[in-house]
């Protein structure tokens, strides 16, 4: 197979490669697509040398499948490019995401929303990932009515700058600044743009991504993003109000039978999902499960997982794991 990789040297670029090494492509034509500047230099893959190619010249070699996470406005003009070649098209960027003929693809949900004449996939927001994985199989069983949801979003979810500006102000140093404040010692209830109503872009995302891979309009989502000083993934306090009533111990049974779940819940022995134990890993890992004594039927969770490996990375590799298995 002939793979592209559009925006291989950014922050999730890099870990797409290594995911793609790690789930057997190691030796399948891996093609690094990059910005004119990179263009001719060397990544190292599965212990080989391969060059960084410009995208129009990775177009013109008709590649099996590209995977994209070089942000929304190259998606939206380069992946129709690559589509008309006959490529299939696995987007990380906002692009596509909620276009009605586009699937909003989590592997372990909604794989079968994806035809045998689909050319372009959207992988979902970090943060919606990881929340649908344990939401998926509660709304099943109980029945959705409504989610409260706050992130506290790790700086990786902004790019290689951000990370920068946290590492920079760790020591001391003058840096350029990619947020609006410091992040070190400091977080910030601010991810993405500013809507007219009043919440933003990261926030809307949340909702209306939830709503398309549940296949659910009647959910009523509202969501607050905060960014925190934290390298190793993101983490979500989430409210769910159910139709139906559940039982606690059925709830923790449900979500450890998910797979790509962890359940890490033990109160006596402070075990609960940490952006610490989280890097660097594939699975979404969910604690602090109690029901939610104000309201009735209704439950709170708490989600982390690494952003850059299931929140990105991961997800797009499973998708073409689930092309290439359909084949």
């Amino acid at each position: 197979m002939k793979i592209a990789v559009v925006g291989a040297t950014g922050l999730v670029g890099s870990v797409i490669l290594k995911v793609l090494e790690e789930r057997g492509f190691a030796k399948e034509d891996i093609i690094p697509v990059a910005t004119e500047k990179n263009v001719g230099k060397e990544l190292y893959f599965a212990g080989k040398k391969i060059i960084i190619s410009s995208v129009e010249n990775a177009i013109k070699q008709s590649c099996d499948y590209a995977i994209f996470s070089a942000g929304g406005t190259t998606s939206k003009k380069y992946a129709p490019l690559f589509a008309e070649k006959g490529t299939i098209v696995i987007d990380n960027s906002s692009a596509w995401r909620m276009d009605n003929n586009v699937p909003l693809v989590v592997p372990e949900i909604n794989p079968n929303s994806i035809s045998k004449d689909t050319k372009i996939i959207a992988n979902p927001n970090c943060s919606t990932i990881q929340m649908v994985l344990a939401l998926a199989p509660l709304h099943w069983k109980y029945k959705i009515n409504r989610v409260i949801v706050s992130t506290y979003q790790s700086v990786t979810g902004t790019g290689v700058k951000a990370v920068e500006q946290l590492e920079s102000e760790q020591r001391g140093e003058d840096c350029a600044k990619v947020y609006p404040y410091q992040i070190h010692q400091n977080l910030f209830p601010h991810g993405g743009d500013f809507q007219e109503d009043g919440y933003t872009t990261e926030e809307q995302k949340l909702i209306d991504e939830t709503r398309k891979i549940l296949g659910d309009n009647t959910i009523r989502l509202s969501a607050t993003v905060v960014r925190v000083p934290v390298l190793g993934g993101h983490s979500e306090s989430v409210n769910i109000e159910f139709e139906n009533d559940f039982d606690i111990n059925d709830v923790k049974e449900i979500l450890s039978n998910m797979p790509g779940v962890v359940v890490l819940d033990d109160k006596d022995k402070n075990i609960y999902p940490m952006p610490l134990f989280s890097k660097g890993k594939d699975e979404v890992f969910v604690g602090r499960i109690r029901r939610d004594n104000s309201n009735p039927k209704t439950l709170n969770i708490w989600i982390v997982a690494d952003n850059l490996r299931k929140g990105a990375a991961t997800n797009a590799v499973q998708i073409l794991e689930y092309l290439v298995k359909r084949i």
